[in-house]
């Protein structure tokens, strides 16, 4: 499925989508170039789960994580782009922080990728024209939930 998204307010709306029908042991994983949009969908998805203020980007800390009652579900935003090896992921903990919380990841292939696991939404961002577009694909949890 390919969505258009050609303002701020089309990433801001499609991530509110995604956070209406995002659980836990999901994965939104998010692939694309630099300034694709990543951080900006993640950032949307964060906010309309509940947080207010600021949504530091991971890409030094490389795990941020978000707890009720600031978001619905327990979160966990990864940014995986400093990983030089998918090993790494595990030395840092993941699969604690990811225990009762969905996901979002970018760079995901960076950490080994996630798109085997039935609750995974991939979503390549590209940027076209003054917009971007997202092409979506949905791991089988994600079959009549796909925003």
């Amino acid at each position: 499925m390919i969505v258009d998204l050609p303002d701020l307010a089309a990433m801001e709306a499609f991530g509110a989508r995604i956070a209406g029908h995002l659980r836990a042991g999901d994965v939104v994983a998010l692939t694309g170039g630099l300034g694709a949009g990543k951080t900006t969908l993640a950032r949307a998805i964060i906010a309309a789960l509940g947080h207010e203020g600021e949504v530091p980007s991971p890409s030094f800390t490389i795990i941020e994580t978000y707890d009720p009652p600031s978001v619905r579900l327990p979160l966990v935003h990864a940014d995986f782009y400093r990983l030089s090896r998918p090993e790494e992921a595990e030395e840092l903990g993941l699969e604690d922080y990811r225990e009762g919380a969905a996901m979002i990841a970018e760079w995901p292939d960076h950490a080994g990728g996630f798109g085997h696991e039935p609750g995974c939404l991939s979503i390549a961002l590209e940027i076209a024209g003054e917009g971007r577009k997202a092409v979506v694909e949905s791991g089988a949890d994600w079959v009549g939930r796909v925003p």
